[in-house]
């Protein structure tokens, strides 16, 4: 727990800066109720190619959103650091849910893992834009660096075990004629 608060506060003494302050907020936006990546899986389920992906991509941000929001957020129950410590002013509203695990870096881990297993190049974008929504969490002060890395670890296992369905779904049917 001190590594978590000596992490955020460095962020705080050696990144703040007006620039970042306006781009923060805009970026953790694009995370909120993983809006940017069932964007994205709308955007894969127009097309056959990538229709397969799109649909394992839903599913994987179901099961993040069951796994991380509804379970392990109230089994464990730990608070945001800007409820224990109100001196830094927020540029975003006060979450109201519980820390752990991050959703919108859970969320954003599933969508870049899903999207890079779709094309490589969908990686290419995908995952330096899930960086920067776990960084604008921590930038935010509404997320602890181990509830980020807890949601990374968790969104590549449920990423990883959705392809795995997603293919084993695929064969079956495809060995049944569908």
């Amino acid at each position: 727990m001190r590594l978590d608060w000596t992490i955020l506060h460095e962020i705080r003494a050696f990144l703040t800066c007006p620039l970042l302050d306006m781009l923060m907020p805009k970026i953790t936006m694009l995370g909120n109720s993983g809006a940017v990546w069932i964007l994205a899986a709308g955007g894969l389920l127009c097309t056959k190619k990538y229709r397969k992906y799109g649909i394992i991509l839903l599913a994987g941000l179901a099961m993040g959103v069951l796994v991380g929001n509804v379970f392990l957020k109230h089994l464990i129950a730990r608070p945001r650091p800007c409820w224990l410590d109100q001196s830094v002013p927020l540029l975003i509203a006060v979450p109201n849910d519980y820390s752990f695990p991050s959703g919108h870096t859970l969320a954003s881990v599933i969508g870049a893992t899903i999207l890079t297993a779709a094309d490589r190049r969908f990686g290419i974008i995908a995952i330096p834009l899930a960086i920067l929504i776990a960084f604008s969490r921590l930038y935010l002060y509404v997320h602890f660096p181990s509830d980020i890395l807890g949601a990374v670890i968790l969104g590549l296992g449920i990423g990883a075990l959705t392809l795995c369905g997603g293919n084993w779904a695929d064969k079956r049917l495809h060995t049944q004629g569908f």
